[in-house]
């Protein structure tokens, strides 16, 4: 997608998103739109919300998928094509743009990848399915890798998506930085402490060394009526260099842990692409030089 790209500094809000029970399609409407009106009346452009969250739509399935995860997002098929219908009237409504919560998603093949789609206030849509998939999703649910990245031109600047354990991985955010990204959008769903600081210090790690704008925005609390996101541990962090004109700890702001809500900052792009040539370091930079020739050959010294 293409759009005039806006200089100016611009607010982002990334969700820490409560795994619920609706009685209806319209209650899990209700909750969305509330949380999309509450970002938007905060000023937000940007709206990110985390990786499977979409998972609460399956307390709306009948009993008969109880425990058999491969029948419940076979199930959820029904619901795909409203719910992503939802965030596109909502972005072309409120004029923003929003990063879905990624969806079990039953492709034209009959795979099923894990999918986010980000709604254009212009009513476009993209997606980035997850390219690296976890032990869970491989073996427990049959959810298959994606096979390329995306780069989404925005008015606010170029956005590429990296789910959850995507962001583990540092080569595929050096990718999307490759070809003109300025914000890494990273929605999570970690079920333990460990696997929220997993990808919390991933996170870290990209923006310093690319040079740019992470996002992270992550499930949170208990849903023990779905086994698939039944422990959701996690808060939302907007993350960036550690250099000058920002944060020391590379962390414009933070969420609560475990806390719904959602977590604002202000971007700045224009002032991180003069970091890039004006930083204390320049990691955007130097990236190249850890792949010299040279370098791959590794001497051996007993001592």
């Amino acid at each position: 997608m293409t759009a005039e790209t806006i200089q100016a500094p611009f607010k982002l809000a990334a969700a820490q998103y409560p795994i619920e029970r609706h009685r209806n399609l319209d209650g899990w409407k209700a909750k969305i739109s509330n949380y999309v009106e509450q970002a938007v009346s905060h000023g937000s452009r940007i709206l990110v919300f985390p990786e499977y969250a979409s998972m609460e739509l399956a307390a709306l399935l009948d009993n008969s998928t109880d425990g058999d995860l491969h029948r419940q997002i076979e199930a959820m098929q029904m619901f795909s094509d409203e719910y992503l219908q939802h965030h596109r009237r909502l972005a072309e409504r409120h004029q923003v743009y929003i990063t879905t919560a990624s969806f079990p998603f039953r492709t034209e093949t009959g795979r099923y990848q894990n999918r986010v789609w980000l709604c254009s206030p212009e009513g476009r849509l993209g997606y980035q399915d997850k390219l690296q998939m976890t032990r869970f999703e491989n073996e427990d649910w049959s959810i298959q890798a994606g096979d390329s990245l995306q780069l989404f031109e925005t008015r606010y600047g170029r956005i590429g998506i990296l789910v959850c354990y995507d962001s583990e991985f540092p080569l595929l955010a050096r990718r999307l930085i490759e070809q003109g990204a300025d914000i890494i959008i990273v929605p999570s769903c970690t079920d333990t402490l460990a696997g929220h600081h997993r990808v919390r210090y991933s996170c870290l790690a990209r923006a310093l060394e690319n040079q740019c704008y992470v996002v992270q925005s992550p499930t949170v609390g208990m849903a023990a009526w779905n086994e698939a996101v039944d422990i959701n541990i996690g808060a939302a962090a907007i993350y960036t260099p550690m250099d000058y004109g920002f944060p020391a700890n590379g962390i414009l702001a933070e969420g609560e842990l475990n806390k719904a809500g959602w977590v604002y900052a202000e971007l700045d792009i224009n002032a991180m692409k003069k970091l890039r040539d004006n930083g204390q370091v320049l990691n955007h930079r130097d990236w190249d030089g850890q792949m010299r020739p040279e370098l791959c050959q590794v001497s051996s010294y007993i001592v």
